[in-house]
């Protein structure tokens, strides 16, 4: 694989999975790590990414609140928020991870609707202060600059103690096998939590995430019981996640 064939590719995990790790890639590309730590500083110096220690970083997540200009597929990203904020009611209390569709469904919550949110999402906490209505609890303990989210036994132990409506997982991959997985151990643990204490699940993603998984789980596609893409819900790709017995928008 040639340099500029083995950059575009780590730029493209980065957008889907927001991380990629060294490891991971030298086993998809069959290159050495060596190759792999010289392209991460070209792209670092070319300032395309973030790199960090084992691997790199998305260089949206060099903002706090995500620029427009630094969000992969936004279009497609506002098309699955307008769906999954129809399914929010007045009176709802709703656990929420972090991520950029994440913070465009909240973005388009109607002004009138009144709400209970949880997050420990700083770009969440931060779009929900402009809402008139949305009473905001922040989940405390360390925070995790790599995804802008805390994390830690504190934060898993206040959701413990909650019984919300629903849970919106920003989704790092999803297929029928592997379920909902994620490449950030911390981050899962909080995930995990925020499923536990949710009557229902929402998982929403761009439909090029479909069908792929990292390495970490953080439920069975059994406990997901809404999936909001962009696509329309007959599409092909999405029939699988409907004989699941999972309700597609």
């Amino acid at each position: 694989m040639l340099k500029k064939e083995r950059q575009a590719y780590i730029l493209h995990q980065l957008n889907l999975h927001n991380k990629v790790l060294n490891v991971d890639l030298c086993n998809a590309m069959g290159v050495s790590e060596d190759t792999i730590r010289r392209d991460l500083q070209e792209l670092s110096d070319a300032g395309k990414l973030i790199k960090v220690h084992g691997g790199a970083l998305s260089i949206a997540f060099s903002e706090v609140q995500f620029e427009p200009g630094n969000v992969y597929s936004q279009k497609q990203k506002k098309i699955i928020a307008e769906k999954a904020q129809r399914l929010i009611k007045s009176g709802m209390f709703i656990l929420t991870s972090g991520g950029t569709t994440i913070l465009e469904m909240v973005r388009a919550l109607p002004p009138q609707l009144k709400l209970t949110i949880m997050t420990g999402s700083i770009p969440v906490v931060n779009a929900c202060m402009s809402h008139p209505h949305v009473d905001v609890l922040v989940i405390g303990d360390k925070l995790s600059k790599d995804s802008k989210i805390t994390v830690g036994p504190e934060a898993i132990e206040k959701i413990s103690h909650v019984n919300a409506d629903l849970c919106f997982l920003g989704t790092n991959a999803l297929d029928i096998k592997h379920g909902h997985t994620d490449n950030d151990w911390d981050v899962v643990q909080v995930k995990k939590a925020m499923v536990n204490s949710a009557s229902k699940v929402v998982c929403m993603t761009i439909s090029e995430k479909l069908g792929t998984y990292q390495p970490i789980r953080v439920c069975g596609i059994e406990r997901i019981d809404y999936l909001v893409t962009e696509l329309d819900p007959e599409d092909e790709q999405l029939q699988p996640f409907v004989k699941a017995g999972i309700n597609v928008l």
